[in-house]
C-alpha cells in the first residue's frame, strides 16, 4: 500500500512518466529485453531514488518485466503528482514532498520490510541501514546499484573496514553514467535550475565552482558558455591544475568568495563552503548546492547567523546578515537541480537508468558467484548500452580491424 501525499494527482503524474519514457529508446529497448527474458518476473526490487518522471520511468519498466518495486525517497526531492502516477502503475510507492527526516525514515522501514532482493540505491542510504538497524534484510538481499559518487565511497569505505556484506555494483563509475550524467547532466540542470527560480541574467556574472569532478566541468562549461566568467575552488592540485588548462581562474574559495556573484558547490564533502567563506560574499550573492552531499553548505548554521530569513520566490530563500547584506539561498541547500527542478534531461538519464535496470539484472543472474565489496558494471554491458545509444540516434562508428586489434596486442611490434 502506498504512501504519498494526493492519489488524486496520477493523471499529472501518468502525463510526465509518458513523456520521459518517449525520449528513452535505450530504456525501451531494455524494457523490451526484461519482459522477454523474464529475470525480473517475482523478484523484488526497491528504487530509492528522486521521485521525478525518469526515475519514475525506470521503477515502472522493471514493474512491466514482473518485478515488485517499492520506490522511496526524502521529501525535497519528491514530486508527488509523479509518485502518484507511478502508484497507480501499481509500483508501491513511500514518498511526499514536504516530509520530516522521521517520516522518511519510516518510508524507508517500509521498504526493507518487503526484504528486497536487489537495492537500487542513491547515497548508500538503505544499504546502510541494511548494515545497521535492520541487518535481517543482508539475509535475502543479493546486492544493490549505486547512483552517486558518494554512495561510491561509502561502499568502498564499508569494504575496506569489512563492514559490506553482499556485492555493490558501482553504478556511479560506469562510462554511461559519469562521463554523460554527471558531466552533461548536471552541467545542464544546475545552470537551469538556478536561473528558472530566480530569473535572473547569468551573463558577466562571476561564478565560483567548487570541486573541479566530473560534476564541477559540466557546470563550469555550461556557465561559461552562457556567459558567466567562471573561478574555480579546488583541494586536489590536478584537477585545479586541469581547471587552469581548461581556462578558467583558480582559487581558494574564500578568496573567491570575495568578488563571487553565484556560488555552486559541486564537491560531495561537507562543509566544502564554510561560514567564513559565505561571510566574505556581497550583497545579492546566489547559493547553490549540486553536490551529493545535503550540507555541503551548512544552511542551519546561516539560518542562525541571518538577522531573518524569508521566501522571496518558490525555492529560493533570502538570508538578511547584520552587515545589511542579503544572500539568496536556492533549493534549500539540497541537490538544486532536484530541489528546485525535474533534474537531469531525460536523455542523459535514457543512459544512467540503462545502466540502473542492466544493474540489477545482472545482480539477480550473478550475485552468487559475486563476492562482498564493490564492483564495476561488466564492461561488455556498458559499451552496449553505448552503441544501442548510438544506433537510436542514428550514428554510426568505425571498427578496428582485425590487424589493429593484433597490432595493440603485440608487444613484439614496439621491439
Amino acid at each position: 500500500m502506498s504512501m504519498i501525499t494526493d492519489p488524486a494527482l496520477a493523471p499529472d503524474g501518468e502525463r510526465k512518466i509518458d513523456w520521459a519514457s518517449t525520449w528513452m529508446p535505450v530504456m525501451n529497448r531494455v524494457r523490451d529485453r526484461l519482459k522477454e527474458e523474464g529475470v525480473m518476473r517475482g523478484r523484488r526490487v526497491a528504487v530509492i531514488l528522486p521521485v521525478e518522471p525518469k526515475t519514475a520511468y525506470l521503477a515502472a519498466t522493471l514493474a512491466d518485466a514482473g518485478a515488485e518495486v517499492a520506490v522511496s525517497f526524502p521529501g525535497v526531492m519528491v514530486h508527488d503528482d509523479v509518485a502518484a502516477g507511478l502508484a497507480a502503475r501499481g509500483v508501491e510507492v513511500f514518498a511526499r514532498r514536504g516530509s520530516t527526516h522521521e517520516e522518511e525514515l519510516g518510508f524507508f522501514e517500509e521498504v526493507l520490510a518487503r526484504r528486497p532482493e536487489v537495492v537500487i540505491d542513491d547515497r548508500a542510504d538503505v544499504i546502510r541501514l541494511a548494515h545497521t538497524t535492520h541487518p535481517e534484510v543482508l539475509e535475502t538481499l543479493l546486492g544493490a546499484s549505486e547512483e552517486t559518487t558518494t554512495g561510491v565511497l561509502t561502499l568502498r569505505a564499508m569494504e575496506a573496514d569489512g563492514t559490506l556484506k553482499v556485492p555493490c555494483i558501482a553504478a556511479n563509475d560506469a562510462r554511461c553514467k559519469y562521463l554523460f550524467d554527471n558531466r552533461y547532466g548536471s552541467g545542464q540542470s544546475t545552470v537551469q535550475a538556478v536561473l528558472d527560480n530566480t530569473n535572473l541574467l547569468l551573463a558577466g556574472r562571476r561564478l565560483v565552482v567548487a570541486g573541479y569532478g566530473w560534476v564541477g566541468k559540466g557546470v563550469a562549461r555550461r556557465a561559461r558558455g552562457m556567459g558567466a566568467r567562471v573561478i574555480v575552488s579546488e583541494v586536489d592540485p590536478f584537477a585545479a591544475l586541469e581547471a587552469y588548462h581548461d581556462g578558467y581562474d583558480v582559487m581558494p574559495i574564500e578568496e573567491a568568495c570575495e568578488v563571487a556573484d553565484v556560488v555552486m558547490t559541486a564537491t560531495g564533502v561537507r562543509r566544502a563552503l564554510p561560514l567564513s567563506a559565505i561571510e566574505r560574499l556581497k550583497d545579492g550573492a546566489l547559493l547553490a548546492n549540486t553536490g551529493a552531499v545535503d550540507d555541503e553548505f551548512d544552511v542551519a548554521e546561516l539560518r542562525e547567523r541571518a538577522l531573518e530569513t524569508r521566501i522571496v520566490r518558490p525555492n529560493v530563500e533570502e538570508f538578511k546578515l547584520e552587515e545589511g547584506r542579503s544572500i539568496f539561498v536556492i533549493g534549500a541547500g539540497v541537490v538544486v537541480n532536484l530541489s528546485a527542478g525535474e533534474g537531469h534531461p531525460v536523455e542523459i538519464m535514457d543512459l544512467t537508468f540503462s545502466v540502473q535496470a542492466l544493474s540489477a539484472r545482472h545482480l539477480l543472474l550473478n550475485a552468487a558467484e559475486m563476492s562482498p565489496g564493490v564492483h564495476a558494471l561488466p564492461d561488455e554491458i556498458d559499451e552496449a548500452i553505448a552503441r544501442d545509444k548510438l544506433d537510436t540516434l542514428g550514428l554510426r562508428i568505425d571498427r578496428l580491424t582485425d590487424e589493429q586489434q593484433a597490432f595493440l596486442k603485440a608487444w613484439e611490434a614496439f621491439a
